[in-house]
């Protein structure tokens, strides 16, 4: 059997084939655009409920950080409950969008990385790909939203033990700042391994699973061939790395001629280089999707037997010895033991 490699394949896939990094990267940015106009809109309107008297537009003319900040206060004095609702109310659509969006958007994905495969394996010969199962992806989407809104309970939670562990009798900001950090640390290493598990499954729900089995094929998957998804979690992880350093270097270039350059060509070269990083990335995402297809399609290579080993050049020669060589004869498939009687000393 041919020896391949699931990174190698995910790398190929997103490189002959650019177009399902694209269709990636218009569902998610399409999204983010949205999510960007509906705060932006949101903040507009709070902005609108808010009071300003001909005094309070006195003082801030006036320019003096002292009166301006205790005008700020008294501007914003009482709005928060307005935040509050706001804030839960914009979340839980968002969060409802991002469900079906990303549900519809990671089975078109899918379906174009399953038929890629297929077309060049045997399990082309199954009949296809089965069909997606929109409910079970719409359900690991929901986890992920669970699980995110658990660690920003937890990293709340975080601040709330720091406080604890300092007193104004006798204060502790060293130990409090220390608690915060170990706790919030601990949270987002569990999402961080959640979120990855539930990445790992929607490949499954993809394939036709519903949500609880894509999870126990993820736990099953990762358990048989952990080798070969450590690999590619780590490559795909590192490929990230060096998308970063190389958009952080190309940003910190861009900065270097803040004294030459107008502000607006500065901020639009920032700008462009955020978006290529952006870009870079989604198309990393659909790789790793690319090489676990790759690991779930292909089985592993056969194991060679220590007999197989010893048989030197002979390659096909060596025969198994557990194989009823025989069994194409009539009746010659097993050599029934002779009777005690007939057995010649």
């Amino acid at each position: 059997m041919k020896a391949y490699w699931p990174t190698l394949e995910g790398f190929r896939v997103i490189a002959r084939r650019p177009s399902i990094g694209a269709a990636e990267i218009v569902w998610r940015w399409s999204f983010g655009a949205a999510v960007t106009a509906l705060m932006a809109f949101s903040f507009l309107a709070y902005l609108d409920t808010l009071w300003i008297t001909p005094g309070e537009v006195m003082l801030l003319k006036t320019r003096q950080p002292v009166l301006v900040s205790q005008v700020i206060q008294h501007i914003f004095r009482g709005s928060g409950l307005r935040v509050v609702e706001s804030a839960i109310v914009l979340a839980a659509m968002l969060a409802a969008g991002w469900v079906v969006i990303a549900g519809l958007g990671r089975a078109i994905t899918m379906n174009e990385l399953f038929a890629e495969f297929r077309a060049r394996s045997e399990s082309a010969a199954r009949g296809g790909a089965a069909g997606v199962h929109l409910r079970a992806l719409f359900g690991i989407n929901l986890l992920q939203v669970a699980i995110t809104a658990a660690a920003i309970l937890g990293s709340l939670g975080a601040f709330v033990l720091g406080g604890l562990a300092t007193s104004v009798a006798d204060p502790s900001p060293g130990a409090a700042f220390l608690v915060m950090l170990l706790v919030m640390a601990l949270v987002w290493l569990v999402w961080s391994m959640l979120h990855w598990l539930l990445m790992l499954a929607s490949v499954f729900a993809a394939d036709g699973r519903d949500t609880f089995a894509a999870l126990a094929e993820a736990v099953d998957l990762s358990r048989r061939r952990t080798g070969a998804i450590v690999a590619v979690s780590t490559w795909f992880g590192l490929s990230h790395v060096v998308a970063f350093f190389v958009a952080t270097t190309a940003a910190g270039m861009v900065l270097g001629f803040i004294r030459i350059l107008p502000q607006g060509v500065i901020v639009g070269g920032v700008l462009l280089v955020t978006l290529l990083y952006f870009a870079a990335t989604d198309y990393l995402y659909v790789g790793r999707l690319a090489a676990w297809v790759a690991i779930l399609e292909w089985p592993p290579a056969p194991v060679i037997t220590q007999t197989a080993q010893s048989s030197g050049d002979r390659g096909s020669d060596a025969v198994d010895q557990q194989e009823s060589i025989l069994s194409d004869l009539p009746g010659m498939g097993r050599l029934s033991p002779l009777p005690a009687d007939e057995i010649v000393p």
